[in-house]
Formats: C-alpha cells, structure tokens, sequence
C-alpha cells in the first residue's frame, strides 16, 4: 500500500523561499516517477514539477522554471521541492504524486497536501 505524507508548507513572504518534502511508504519507491502538484483556489490541479525515476530527467512548468527545483533521495523513500523567489501566485496547496512502477506517464497515488501561502 503506497501512502505519501508532505510537509514543509507554511506562510512566507514574497522572495523567501521554502523547501517541501514528500515521505513515500510502499515498495519500489525507486521505479516510479514523481510529481509534485499545486492547486489554487478556484482553478484546477496542475503539475507543477516532475522528476523521473533515477532523477535523471525532470520537467517544470514555466512558471516555476529558474526558481524551483525537484529532486529526490531514493535511499530516503523522500522527493523534495525547492522553491525560490516565491511569489503570491505560488500560492496554493501542493501535492505529491507517485506514478506506477515503471509506469511514468500517469500520477496514481497522491498525498493529502500542504499549504503553502505567500504573501505580498
């Protein structure tokens, strides 16, 4: 059974930075892609970044690009998202997603999230 805790979320200000962390509990943590998420009131989930396997490859969204960065620790079972020069448009609760082992095209199990709040 997989189960994915955040934390590290919280209320900074505009420019601080804040790094989350996401425990994975299950097996095979090493063969599956993660993600990390965000969801702002009133608009839908999107990816933010995305790191696959190995940690070899990953992806963000262009509003984040230069200023966060995902990585992971498959010896921790852990995948981490630094952020920097956060921005009020950051704001939102983030998630953590594990894809299928061996199976990096889809998000199949996701954390409760963690809020995180930027002020002007």
């Amino acid at each position: 059974q997989v189960q994915l805790v955040e934390s590290g979320g919280g209320l900074v200000q505009a420019g601080d930075s804040l790094t989350l962390s996401c425990a994975f509990s299950g097996r095979t943590f090493e063969t599956r892609a993660m993600g990390w998420f965000r969801q702002a009131p009133g608009k839908n989930r999107e990816l933010v970044a995305r790191i696959n396997s190995s940690g070899s490859s990953t992806y963000y969204v262009d509003s984040v690009k230069g200023r966060f960065t995902i990585s992971r620790d498959n010896a921790k079972n852990t995948v981490y998202l630094q952020m920097k020069s956060l921005k009020p448009e950051d704001t939102a609760v983030y998630y953590c997603a594990a894809s299928f082992p061996g199976v990096p095209s889809s998000f199949n199990y996701w954390g409760q999230g963690t809020q995180v709040t930027v002020s002007s």
